[in-house]
């Protein structure tokens, strides 16, 4: 058999453009002369689709558009797609309904019984579904709140073109095969089937898995461990596909495989594009895998310009502006743009104030240049002064300092920058370019940003990735600056070098206000991605130069606080396993306090 892994980049509900970009991938595995072709999981309408499932017209359209693709697929082809349907197991529709191509399914109930399903078709025809019969309902995921789990295995026979033999294919949906073992969650199915022995019970030969997997920083290399040892426990082929591109705060990067029963890596499609990677199980060879090499750095980077990309491309902007301060965040931010939408399509926005440094307002200017994008200055002294006029006698009037009076003045330093994000707001309105923030995860963590202010804005691109993380970028970016297809290094010594700073009040800089990042960084690592309370960071870090009680527990407590400004923030790109936002769900109004 001819096996043909198509990963495809789908935009969430334009079910006849995805259609039409699994027809062009149908067609070129039907050139490779493949008998099989995988997409992945919820292929038609995207994933994740959330509360588009329960608009009974999304679900109709679903079903219509997938027996329209379907039985328009040539003939001698296996199609395999993934689109949500009512379910079909409790539908009581004949037989005959689904050899005739028609998908079977009930009438829509409120909330309808919906499954996550994998359409077989051939020659024109419904051969065979298949209903993901684990759901993940952790992290980013709540496929409980949507579908019903499918309750049998599912074993298709694929015939090989020109010839008779058949080739017994099971059908697995991204977690029937990891059962949460990619992201720390095995507990959750200790008393669940086992989906995978039982089409080996069935008589697999080949294990197919759909997957839409989001990426996060390790988890490629997890998933292909799985993967193997499925191959090896069960001497089977296994074979994978995921989804590709970024969908909201989500980025997939694709990576299809397949490992043969010896355990040896038979295709590895490149990383976070579109592709279709054909492997014939006949005549078997072992590949490398091309991602296989690749620097975390690189994929961490790789992975954030498809993530703004397709954010913007998917809500239908097409340029972008950042206020640029000559800081490590917003020239990093800038970069990432630029390579994501070409220079032409962003706009750098100076913004200095009463307190900035002649070396911030250089080094944005020489970012700009360095990048060949446009910048413009903005100052926003007058408009600070005018503020301060009209704030001050209201301040005198319910007996307030005023302004500025005694340093330092939080609400003088706020004002700076509510002042600069009202102004890149006034400009994103006039161009219709996107704003981009550009604060990154330990400062959102600890609240060290302004509401209204640096938080203002439609994409927050490094909002999960620490300071740390930041300047390895920078650093990476400089290093590959030929290879990225930037004229020259990027990113300004002077915006690597110097000691970050807001610049809101004389001489400042972030240790004034934050412990040392590195000590910062591994405080927040523990209590947010690991969940470690304040006592398990301070036994397991005890003697370490800055992991003090009191450092540990002020960075836990200004954490606990500083959730409802994260609630306010723009949405962010995730790729760590706990990234603020859907996968991170903390009650604001609490009195939990770490032990």
């Amino acid at each position: 058999m001819r096996l043909a892994l198509a990963q495809t980049n789908p935009t969430i509900g334009d079910l006849e453009a995805n259609a039409a970009a699994m027809s062009r991938a149908v067609e070129q595995a039907r050139r490779a002369d493949a008998d099989c072709v995988l997409f992945p999981e919820l292929s038609l309408c995207g994933y994740p689709p959330r509360d588009l499932l329960l608009q009974e017209g999304f679900l109709r359209a679903c079903a219509e558009t997938a027996q329209r693709f379907g039985t328009t697929c040539p003939r001698d082809l296996t199609v395999i797609f993934g689109a949500p349907l009512p379910m079909h197991a409790s539908a009581g529709v004949p037989p005959q309904a689904q050899a005739a191509g028609q998908p079977a399914r009930h009438a829509l109930d409120h909330p309808p019984c919906i499954a996550n399903s994998l359409l077989a078709y051939r020659d024109g025809m419904l051969v065979e579904y298949y209903d993901k019969r684990l759901l993940p309902t952790y992290d980013v995921f709540d496929e409980d709140r949507y579908f019903t789990p499918g309750s049998r295995a599912v074993v298709i026979d694929v015939r090989r073109r020109g010839a008779q033999d058949l080739t017994r294919v099971g059908l697995t949906i991204c977690e029937d095969l990891w059962k949460g073992e990619d992201a720390g969650f095995a507990t959750r199915y200790l008393d669940a089937p086992d989906p995978v022995a039982e089409l080996i019970n069935a008589g697999a030969q080949v294990i197919l898995s759909a997957s839409a997997s989001p990426f996060v920083l390790g988890k490629g290399e997890r998933h292909h461990h799985i993967l193997r040892s499925h191959a090896l426990r069960h001497r089977v082929v296994v074979a994978s596909v995921n989804q590709v591109g970024g969908n909201d705060e989500l980025i997939f990067d694709g990576r299809a495989c397949a490992f043969g029963p010896d355990g040896s890596l038979l295709a590895a499609a490149g990383a976070f594009e579109e592709s279709v990677t054909i492997v014939d199980l006949h005549a078997p060879a072992a590949v490398t895998d091309p991602a296989a090499s690749l620097a975390d750095e690189d994929l961490l980077l790789q992975a954030l310009v498809v993530g703004v990309r397709d954010y913007l491309r998917k809500t239908g902007f097409s340029s972008a502006l950042l206020g640029l301060s000559g800081g490590i965040d917003s020239a990093v931010t800038a970069a990432i743009a630029c390579l994501a939408l070409g220079p032409d399509k962003v706009l750098g926005v100076a913004l200095p104030g009463p307190y900035s440094s002649e070396h911030s307002k250089t080094d944005a200017y020489a970012l700009a240049a360095n990048l060949g994008m446009r910048c413009i200055t903005v100052p926003i002294a007058r408009a600070f002064d005018g503020s301060v006029s009209v704030i001050d006698p209201a301040l005198r009037s319910i007996e307030q300092t005023t302004l500025g009076e005694k340093l330092p003045d939080l609400a003088e330093e706020n004002l700076q920058s509510r002042l600069r994000g009202t102004i890149l707001m006034a400009l994103s309105n006039r161009t219709g370019s996107i704003v981009l923030t550009t604060g990154n995860k330990s400062e959102l963590a600890v609240g060290y940003c302004t509401l209204y202010g640096d938080m203002n804005g439609g994409l927050a691109v490094l909002s999960d990735l620490t300071k740390n993380w930041v300047y390895r970028l920078a650093r990476f970016m400089n290093a590959r600056h030929a290879k990225l297809g930037f004229r020259v290094p990027p990113i300004p010594p002077g915006s690597i070098d110097k000691p970050p700073s807001a610049e809101l009040r004389p001489d400042q800089t972030d240790q004034d206000s934050l412990p040392a990042y590195d000590v910062l960084d591994e405080i927040l690592s523990r209590y947010v991605e690991h969940r470690q309370s304040a006592s398990t960071i301070l036994r397991e870090c005890a003697g370490r130069e800055g992991f003090d009680e009191a450092t540990v527990r002020r960075v836990i407590r200004l954490t606990d606080l500083s959730e409802y400004k994260r609630k306010q923030a723009a949405i962010g790109l995730k790729v760590t396993g706990v990234a603020f936002g859907s996968g991170r769900r903390v009650p604001i109004a609490q009195r939990w306090r770490s032990p």
